[in-house]
């Protein structure tokens, strides 16, 4: 072990790194002059992850106890303390690690300024450790990792009561040191010889070739001098990369077949002589190797399905490599990881998917491909033509959620997405961060309503059919019906169907009535108290008191809204405990009377000065300019209360629910607050936002959730 004697046992999980884990010890104990911000980094496969994984087990109180602590040498040992707060990136936006790490701390903040502010306050001391920052996001090309420093770990290296360590490649972390105030940072470079562990590398390897740690019985592993021997050379020719001591190794025990230990031109010195004299060895082409293995190389998430893994890397390579990986298993073998997501058969899952074993791998072969965007474009197309008929719903899960991140490399997202069943379908996680890597003036009107639902689909997490629900009453408020009319025709039985929207701003009431024809039934219509300057409304004033229905009740611009608008107090009985109104958006939602009786005749004085009302068919996207609202009848109680269907409110959700059952058939959430609604007896819910109002007829019996 560099830096360290024989006295010592070494990190039974690292095996040297002696002086790493000296400056990440001091680090943990504050240890005088020591600086509060530590990065690692170095080339990929240097070792970064295994060196803050080898350490975080000293830090985790329960794992220290399983270590032989005292046997290590004591510099290397971190005090025992509170094991510090490790949000994970992999896979995951900027934005979620910042919440991680709020919920580790138990913070009240509502943004991320208020997370930092809260941990800079917090009387504990506050460590964090973030591994694997180059592995940050569910899509690869959006450029997570950038904006994880930039957005998270540069505020917290910058808050005083911040004590950090990040593992980072060389670029960021060179960005990272160099916004931060001298003496401020560390920077352990694995690469630089002050870091590099050249022996540790030797141990490794030899280690590796060992029956007693799995490596099967060849001449060159049960003999230790000849095992001892090969495992100098390999961690010599390695230089500074446990990777390539790794692939080295498994590529030797995979095909031992003619393998002479003696000659070291068979021994790589770098991650793609690792493919190349691999190929060679056996007899291939190092190119159909690569070209193999970039399907996987191009991959996102946890990697490619085996059954499309021959379909993408003909699509890669322009040719038929079906034969090549039918018998290419040994070829491939030390450089992918199958993994069974068995967890996920009841998504379809179920099946092996192949991945690379380290991202430098990855890195090698897209860096020998000629042209890394038409290799994507040829990739996406060929995912494109495996799903069934263009049915999203009958598409791998591969396809199905990553096509976007694919066709974002290629230059060709805004062109997918037009398509609904994608939209509906597809993982919100990863479509909303490809398609918020796009600039939105490159985005047709269809991706920017999907742009601004997404955070209500990333956010409840819902299912298909209620990102659908969502999606559909969002389409028709941006103006796009026709695409509203497409998410119907998937299959789903949407909890509704949104009848019109209006986007007019300021709806602080509104509610539904009648209007009696001379002849025939009376035409259902809603009323919106909207500001007295609004196109097309009728002011208050001057109109007189407006009688709206058998109660008796006056109304004036309260009183338009001033009914409890859920069957008053049977709304309470849909109560969720989630602090919401127990109405619907009757007076609450107006600010206005209790909705029982007439409005204050001060109050009504004022909002006739400063309202005016909107006139609307309920049933058809059909305003009533030229309509006396005090002509309008509203439900008589006794009518509210006979209709099947009531109604609950809270500040960004509402719960339509049977009365018989008490089972809620729809729910509506909002990314903007409700500041009215009023559900009418024949099941059609208004309600408002600050973007406007819309009307919803309401399924009588589909459970859900949308907006």
């Amino acid at each position: 072990m560099s830096g360290s004697t024989e006295d010592y046992a070494p990190h039974p999980h690292i095996g040297g790194r002696t002086a790493a884990l000296r400056a990440l010890a001091a680090w943990r104990g504050a240890a005088p002059g020591v600086p509060r911000v530590v990065v690692v980094t170095g080339d990929s496969g240097s070792g970064r992850s295994r060196l803050l994984t080898g350490f975080l087990m000293l830090c985790e109180p329960e794992f220290r106890k399983q270590l032989p602590l005292d046997a290590m040498d004591p510099s290397t040992v971190p005090p025992e303390l509170p094991a510090p707060a490790v949000p994970a990136p992999d896979g995951l936006t900027a934005a979620q690690v910042l919440w991680l790490l709020a919920d580790h701390y138990e913070l009240d903040a509502m943004s991320t300024r208020g997370v930092f502010a809260e941990l800079a306050a917090l009387d504990e001391p506050v460590t964090v450790v973030v591994p694997d920052a180059d592995r940050a996001g569910p899509v690869r090309a959006a450029g997570e990792p950038a904006r994880l420093v930039r957005e998270v770990l540069a505020p917290l290296a910058a808050t005083g009561a911040v004590r950090l360590l990040a593992e980072l490649p060389r670029p960021l972390a060179v960005e990272l040191a160099g916004g931060l105030a001298p003496g401020t940072v560390q920077i352990i470079d694995l690469d630089e010889p002050e870091w590099a562990d050249p022996q540790g590398l030797v141990l490794h390897a030899q280690a590796a070739l060992n029956p007693e740690f799995g490596a099967p019985e060849l001449p060159f592993t049960v003999d230790p001098a000849a095992r001892l021997a090969l495992g100098a050379a390999i961690g010599r020719r390695a230089g500074t990369s446990p990777l390539v001591v790794q692939l080295a190794v498994q590529g030797v025990l995979m095909a031992p077949e003619g393998f002479d230990p003696a000659d070291e031109r068979w021994l790589p010195t770098s991650v793609g002589e690792a493919l190349d004299l691999h190929a060679e060895r056996l007899g291939a082409d190092p190119q159909t190797l690569r070209l193999m293995l970039a399907p996987l190389a191009l991959a996102e998430s946890e990697g490619i399905p085996v059954p499309l893994w021959a379909r993408l890397a003909s699509a890669v390579a322009e040719q038929d490599m079906s034969q090549a990986i039918a018998g290419g298993m040994l070829l491939a073998g030390p450089f992918v990881q199958p993994e069974d997501q068995r967890a996920e058969k009841e998504q379809g899952g179920g099946r092996m998917l192949l991945r690379l074993l380290h991202p430098a791998i990855g890195a090698e072969i897209r860096a020998g491909l000629p042209n890394v965007r038409a290799a994507q474009t040829r990739l996406a197309m060929a995912l494109l033509e495996a799903v069934p008929e263009q049915d999203w719903s009958r598409a791998d899960p591969y396809v199905r959620d990553h096509v976007a991140g694919h066709t974002l490399e290629a230059g060709l997202l805004p062109q997918l997405l037009t398509d609904p069943g994608l939209f509906v379908h597809a993982d919100p996680v990863s479509l909303r961060a490809a398609v918020e890597a796009v600039p939105v003036t490159a985005l047709g009107a269809p991706a920017r309503t999907y742009l601004r639902t997404a955070p209500l689909l990333t956010r409840t997490q819902v299912p298909a059919a209620l990102r659908a629900a969502l999606l559909e009453t969002a389409f028709v408020e941006d103006g796009l019906p026709e695409y509203a009319d497409a998410v119907h025709r998937l299959g789903f039985e949407l909890p509704w169907r949104t009848l019109w929207s209006l986007p007019v701003a300021g709806v602080s009431a509104v509610t539904a009535g009648s209007l009696p024809r001379p002849e025939g039934p009376a035409t259902p219509v809603a009323v919106l108290v909207v500001p007295a300057d609004t196109p097309g409304a009728r002011p208050v004033g001057g109109m007189g008191k407006i009688e709206m229905g058998a109660t008796g009740e006056t109304n004036g611009a309260d009183a338009v809204g001033g009914s409890d608008g859920a069957g008053g107090a049977d709304a309470a009985g849909g109560s969720d405990g989630a602090g919401g109104a127990d109405g619907a958006g009757g007076a609450d939602a107006a600010g206005g009377s209790d909705g029982a009786g007439e409005a204050d005749e001060s109050d009504e004085t004022t909002d006739r000065g400063r309202s005016a009302l909107l006139v609307h068919e309920i049933l058809r996207p059909h305003p009533l300019a030229d309509i006396d609202p005090g002509l309008i009848l509203r439900p008589s109680e006794d009518e509210r209360a006979a209709a099947p269907l009531g109604l609950s409110r809270g500040a960004d959700y509402l719960r339509v629910w049977d009365r018989a059952s008490g089972e809620v058939v729809a729910a509506l959430i909002s990314d903007t607050p409700f500041t009215a609604a009023d559900l009418s007896p024949d099941g059609v819910l208004v309600v408002a936002t600050e973007r406007g109002a819309k009307a919803l007829h309401i399924r009588p019996a589909a459970a859900t959730i949308a907006s």
